[in-house]
């Protein structure tokens, strides 16, 4: 597994922010491009909204026009290929005709946000320069039990997300809030969920969240690991797998390489923390789809439970076949 290439404290932290049709992403833009928050963050928008039309244009072609905001950010819109735009806004950063120290990239409603997070993965000059901090996903409490039943583009959303904000949470009874809020916890038990009202949300809950940060212990809220109960039968699910029996290391290497090569395509993420036999550091891994990275975490403390804890997000994911494999792994 390849370790992360560049000190993450030189990096620019990128957040990708995904969300069904009309779950309010356009309102949580707005507010970032016009409020006096403070951040300096580069907005690339898929389509460009009225927020910048009496701003000043920076740059402006066929592929992306770029608008510096009354509150100092950028607002980008994007038309061709990402990994473009982010190289041309890291030059123009460095050359020091742009000012921004973060990005936050919008995806289309309809889309899936796996391939914009591979970015950060596959291209060497991304990956040298950016660091995905989050998927964070907006889902509309009053219409999104619809969208999770009828689009495969929104069960994928949920299933990347590391943070999930409910919206419209006031159009509807406790009661159904409470019944969604149980179908996205089984479907993506690691992403935290809250109850959000644009007007008055503090932006900061969709920065700094960390979700790819390999260094970081794998942090699961006990509750995401009991039993919900739900009424749906989404393809997207997710599993836990817990073990302190120290695992050998060439053949989890082994098993994570297969498991990648068979189901990677429906592996949305996966992350975890493995105690590995004869290892005085946990080592943490996640990936996305066919990608996937590793490198060692923090020592194991003096005393401390050595457990392995392993996150799987998925479409159809072989849960017996994968904890036979794991069991198989243990030293």
């Amino acid at each position: 597994m390849a370790a992360a290439p560049s000190p993450e404290k030189d990096l620019i932290p990128v957040t990708i922010l995904t969300g069904f049709l009309g779950a309010g992403k356009t309102t949580l833009l707005n507010r970032i491009l016009t409020e006096q928050h403070g951040e300096r963050i580069a907005v690339i928008e898929n389509e460009f909204g009225e927020a910048g039309v009496d701003n000043e244009i920076l740059v402006e072609d066929r592929e992306e026009q770029i608008v510096e905001m009354n509150n100092g950010c950028l607002c980008c819109t994007v038309r061709g290929d990402l990994v473009r735009i982010l190289g041309d806004l890291g030059k123009k950063r460095r050359r020091g005709e742009l000012r921004f120290d973060r990005v936050v990239i919008e995806t289309t409603g309809l889309a899936n946000p796996g391939p914009v997070a591979q970015t950060f993965f596959m291209d060497e000059g991304i990956h040298g320069e950016y660091l995905l901090d989050a998927v964070i996903t907006v889902v509309d409490a009053k219409h999104g039990q619809r969208a999770l039943d009828e689009h495969d583009e929104a069960r994928a959303q949920v299933g990347f997300a590391d943070r999930i904000l409910l919206s419209k949470t006031d159009l509807v009874a406790e009661d159904e809030v409470a019944d969604l809020m149980g179908r996205l916890r089984d479907m993506n038990p690691r992403a935290h969920q809250k109850k959000v009202h644009f007007g008055e949300t503090d932006i900061r809950e969709i920065l700094d969240i960390r979700g790819f940060n390999l260094n970081a212990a794998l942090e699961i809220d006990p509750a995401f690991l009991e039993d919900t109960h739900h009424h749906h039968d989404d393809d997207v699910k997710s599993f836990v797998w817990k073990d302190a029996r120290p695992l050998h290391m060439e053949k989890i290497e082994t098993f994570l390489s297969l498991m990648v090569q068979n189901y990677g395509e429906d592996l949305l993420r996966y992350k975890g923390v493995l105690n590995i036999q004869g290892e005085p550091r946990r080592m943490i891994f996640q990936g996305v789809h066919m990608l996937m990275g590793g490198t060692p975490g923090k020592p194991w403390g003096p005393g401390e439970a050595r457990e392995s804890v392993m996150v799987f997000i998925g479409r159809r994911i072989p849960r017996r076949l994968f904890e036979e494999g794991l069991a198989y792994c243990v030293a």
